[in-house]
């Protein structure tokens, strides 16, 4: 899969070993900073480099790492079929995905085990929308997405 990956300086450590976790899997990733701590990217900057690119599609998934994953979330839910959710657990990596479709998880490094944290990056690449869910709970979220949809055009026209 083609995963775009950043992080600020609090998320470094945790967005480095999820990085080579992914690439040792066979995944494509990019890294759009921080790429060094001598050269730190705020987490506005960070956020603001990937969300655009799996807008677009160039990339099918991303994954942003800062103290507390919700600084990261709340920039890249501001660009439109944009999708990002803070994750804490490998529980919330599953949902996220299966209930709201999300394409961006955000975490915390602050908060999240190197190896817990590649754990849920794995879960969250490999979760389809509504995957494991009761037939009623996948049309009705199907219809939920359609909507959420809507309300976007009619926001962002």
């Amino acid at each position: 899969m083609k995963v775009i990956i950043g992080s600020d300086k609090s998320g470094f450590p945790l967005k480095e070993a999820i990085k080579a976790h992914l690439m040792e899997k066979g995944h494509e990733v990019e890294d759009c900073g921080t790429l060094d701590l001598d050269n730190v990217k705020p987490f506005f900057v960070t956020a603001k480099a990937l969300a655009p690119r799996v807008q677009s599609g160039e990339f099918e998934k991303g994954i942003l790492v800062c103290g507390t994953g919700a600084g990261m979330e709340i920039v890249a839910n501001k660009y439109q079929g944009v999708y990002a959710v803070v994750c804490n657990d490998i529980y919330d990596a599953r949902m996220c995905r299966a209930i709201n479709d999300a394409n961006v998880m955000t975490m915390g490094g602050w908060k999240i085990a190197p190896e817990v944290g590649c754990e849920m990056a794995d879960v969250f690449l490999s979760t389809a929308f509504t995957q494991g869910l009761e037939e009623w709970r996948q049309e009705f979220l199907k219809g939920a997405r359609e909507k959420v949809k809507t309300i976007e055009e009619e926001i962002y026209g």
